[in-house]
């Protein structure tokens, strides 16, 4: 059965007390992912990093967790098997399930994590009568705006009563899609205050799209005419080409340490919690990665932080022509680039 608080077992699991017991299979899902992902932390530190495999239900199916499963039983240890987005899987990846569950491999334990509840209703039933299911959601608050402040000042981010009650506005009451937004404001500011004026300028309304977020999108993708539009979009709004080029640093900064985490072996999920990140920027960050190398992302910050120079007096060209000439330079392709640079 799924419930809202705590099952009368679950600190033997999740708080290291007396009785370790381990039961075969967990079920985590919810809106609030970083307690999903604390508790999954916990669960491998009984394992260790020798003693966990993590799979993806969007290339594993049933029949593939549970080949895993029996496997990791022969090696006379415990093990845990992780496989993420299990919302993916259909009736025959459960009834997989269903069969192992009848009699699980001995030391092998399965932990499936799911943002929805899984396409096939009965995958629940079946987890909990052989080991638990474990619901985190993220209340919905009574007044969005105080969540959203609570949130910002959790991060270590000054804001305003006007500058959460503006966000509110822009995106709607929905907590999931706030803590999305509360995360990318935390990510730009970078120690300054956050105001209405940089919520209008960050967040994201229903359909819209912000044009920072356009910027780093359109580097990331390697497309130079899109880059140069959103950068003007933003220039007609009056941000100061420091902040475009200081925004964009950090998203590059992001990417760098994806691509070299991801070069671990680590999945978007693991890198989402070992960052802090929400992982749909990571999963974002995974694509550009893919299309720059790591010496164009250290170029990329290097050449980033000459415009933030330039801008405060290190060049005698105008700032937004600095901030034009080194967007199109880190976001050509390579082999675009002229003979000799």
């Amino acid at each position: 059965m799924i419930g809202g608080g705590p099952q009368p077992w679950r600190p033997t699991i999740l708080g290291g007390m007396a009785d370790d017991t381990l039961g075969p299979a967990y079920l985590l899902l919810g809106t609030d992912r970083p307690k999903i992902a604390r508790a999954l932390a916990r669960l491998r530190a009984r394992f260790g990093p020798e003693g966990v495999e993590t799979l993806s239900a969007e290339s594993s199916s049933g029949e593939d967790v549970v080949a895993a499963l029996n496997a990791l039983g022969l090696f006379g240890s415990g093990r845990l098997v992780v496989v993420e987005e299990v919302e993916r899987w259909k009736k025959a990846d459960a009834e997989e399930l269903h069969a192992y569950l009848a009699q699980p491999a001995p030391g092998a334990v399965l932990a499936l994590v799911a943002d929805d509840a899984p396409r096939d209703s009965a995958l629940p039933d079946m987890i909990g009568k052989a080991g638990e299911v474990l619901r985190y959601d993220i209340p919905k608050p009574k007044d969005p705006s105080v969540w959203v402040r609570t949130e910002l000042d959790r991060l270590g981010v000054q804001a305003s009563e006007d500058a959460a009650r503006r966000l509110v506005e822009i995106v709607g009451d929905d907590v999931g899609v706030l803590a999305v937004e509360v995360e990318k404001l935390a990510t730009w500011a970078g120690g300054e205050t956050v105001g209405p004026r940089e919520v209008e300028l960050l967040a994201v309304s229903a359909g819209a799209e912000s044009p920072a977020w356009a910027i780093s999108d359109a580097w990331g993708n390697r497309d130079v005419a899109g880059v140069l539009t959103a950068c003007e979009a933003e220039l007609e709004e009056g941000v100061e080409p420091f902040l475009i080029a200081v925004r964009l640093a950090a998203q590059v900064g992001l990417v760098r340490a994806v691509q070299a985490l991801a070069s671990e072996g680590l999945t978007s999920r693991e890198i989402a919690g070992r960052l802090k990140k929400h992982e749909f920027r990571v999963r974002k960050a995974f694509a550009h990665a893919e299309r720059h190398s790591a010496d164009d992302l250290d170029q990329a910050i290097i050449r980033l932080a000459e415009v933030d120079a330039a801008s405060k007096g290190a060049s005698r060209v105008g700032a937004e022509l600095e901030l034009e000439r080194a967007l199109i330079q880190i976001t050509r392709a390579p082999e675009a680039a002229p003979a000799g640079r």
